[in-house]
């Protein structure tokens, strides 16, 4: 086994862990250690086999910047060069690169970007110990030595100018922390005001295991944000939304399909369809190994699905024709729709993954809650799935939640709450300020 250091983000810290977890779980990892990791700090030192599983491990990630083959640590560079001449290691990685084209970089954590009375050559140049033979090159240098400096702020918003410890390795993997640039909204040609954005979209996706070459289904895909990332990270996507308009776009050029035509990933969409998710039209054979989705809260407008809200005033109108067709049955039919509440929603998209998840496959959604109340939030629970996380991403007095779970299927008996009242009237409390 070999140590190395994992470089994370300082954000969304409620989600980090679980997407690293999730990953190594993904690829089978099973050696980390994660009793040391702190959301208090961005870094975390693992053993790990060797270099290709932790490239595999971090090449997806998006809340991680990178991770290095550990060659030592200090609070001062003095303290770090006697640390890596210490490690019973040092003698091999010299060896091991000696003969390779390098360069070196420096990353900073918390640092003032501002800072430039740093001699950076010098520090360079007190490496020089390590007696590397190839030559420098500032481009496609085959190693990258890394000197990562942690700093003490002066304020949330102030970074210190001091550097107060020091991490060195070797890179071995950036993370995929790039993606949020290619799949910006801003630069994405079919948007909306619901569109989730692209850094949590892929976090969502990694936390929720979407693998290559399996299907994904977003049962709410609006303007299709969650479609997208399932594409990216190789699932064959499909959607439904209640709501035509959302599914149908804007014609060729602003449309779902447009944006996966954007990104060259046409291949991994398989399609999307106007329909009620409580009337799934799905066949009951389509093997689905994910579902990832963000249900409607009812903020722009109440939750409503197929039916009607006084059955009794409808008796016999099925059978109305215009000009000699079933009126249901012609292109610009309207279905009636009844009010429907999230809660009961959220206990269908359970009970739903049940009966479609493949043993081990994930549902991951979002749930909206208020934060303003003296009450434990009521996480909806099926018997047959298992909670895997519950990460909050908090804003002023409302949050929001995504929560994953495990198909465990019938032998797993764990609790269950469906048809209890968990949201709280969330749309009316959202109106009225939380008051």
């Amino acid at each position: 086994m070999k140590k190395y250091l994992l470089f994370m983000v300082h954000a969304h810290l409620n989600f980090r862990k679980a997407e690293i977890e999730s990953l190594a779980d993904l690829f089978n990892i099973e050696s980390i250690d994660y009793s040391k990791y702190s959301d208090q700090s961005p870094f975390l030192i693992a053993d790990l086999k060797n270099d290709e599983e932790a490239s595999t491990w971090i090449k997806r990630s998006i809340l991680t910047k990178a991770i290095y083959e550990y060659w030592g640590e200090g609070e001062t560079m003095e303290d770090l060069h006697k640390s890596i001449k210490e490690q019973p290691y040092t003698e091999k990685y010299i060896k091991d690169y000696e003969l390779d084209s390098f360069k070196f970089e420096f990353e900073t954590y918390k640092g003032n970007s501002k800072n430039n009375n740093v001699d950076r050559v010098k520090q360079i140049e007190s490496f020089r110990y390590l007696d590397f033979k190839g030559k420098i090159r500032m481009k496609d240098a085959k190693q990258i030595y890394t000197v990562i400096e942690k700093y003490q702020p002066v304020s949330e918003n102030i970074g210190g100018d001091k550097p107060v410890y020091h991490y060195f390795g070797r890179l071995v993997q950036r993370s995929n922390r790039s993606a949020m640039e290619k799949y910006d909204l801003k630069k994405r040609p079919y948007k909306g005001t619901t569109s989730f954005e692209a850094e949590l979209s892929l976090v969502s996706a990694n936390i929720a295991q979407v693998k290559p070459g399996t299907i994904m289904y977003d049962p709410f895909a609006g303007t299709g944000s969650f479609l997208v990332a399932g594409g990216h990270f190789g699932a064959l996507v499909i959607g439904s939304d209640i709501d035509g308009r959302m599914i149908r776009g804007k014609g060729a050029q602003a449309s779902i399909n447009s944006n996966f035509k954007k990104y060259g990933e046409s291949e991994k969409f398989l399609d999307v369809i106007t329909m009620d998710f409580t009337h799934n039209a799905l066949r009951s054979d389509l093997m689905i190994d994910t579902i990832l989705c963000d249900p409607p809260y009812g903020i722009r407008e109440s939750i409503k699905v197929l039916g009607a809200k006084n059955p009794e005033k409808f008796e016999g109108k099925e059978d109305v024709e215009i000009d000699g067709e079933k009126a249901y049955l012609k292109r610009d039919y309207i279905p009636t729709k009844k009010p429907y509440s999230l809660d009961a929603l959220l206990d269908d998209l359970l009970q739903y993954s049940t009966e479609r998840l493949p043993i081990g496959g994930r549902l991951a959604f979002w749930m909206p809650t208020a934060n303003d109340e003296n009450i434990e939030t009521i996480v909806p629970m099926h018997s047959n799935l298992e909670l895997k996380y519950n990460c909050v991403q908090d804003f002023n007095k409302w949050s929001r939640r995504l929560l994953v779970y495990i198909n465990r299927g019938d032998g797993y008996n764990g609790s269950t709450n469906a048809g209890k009242q968990r949201t709280s009237n969330f749309r009316d409390r959202y109106f009225k300020n939380f008051n």
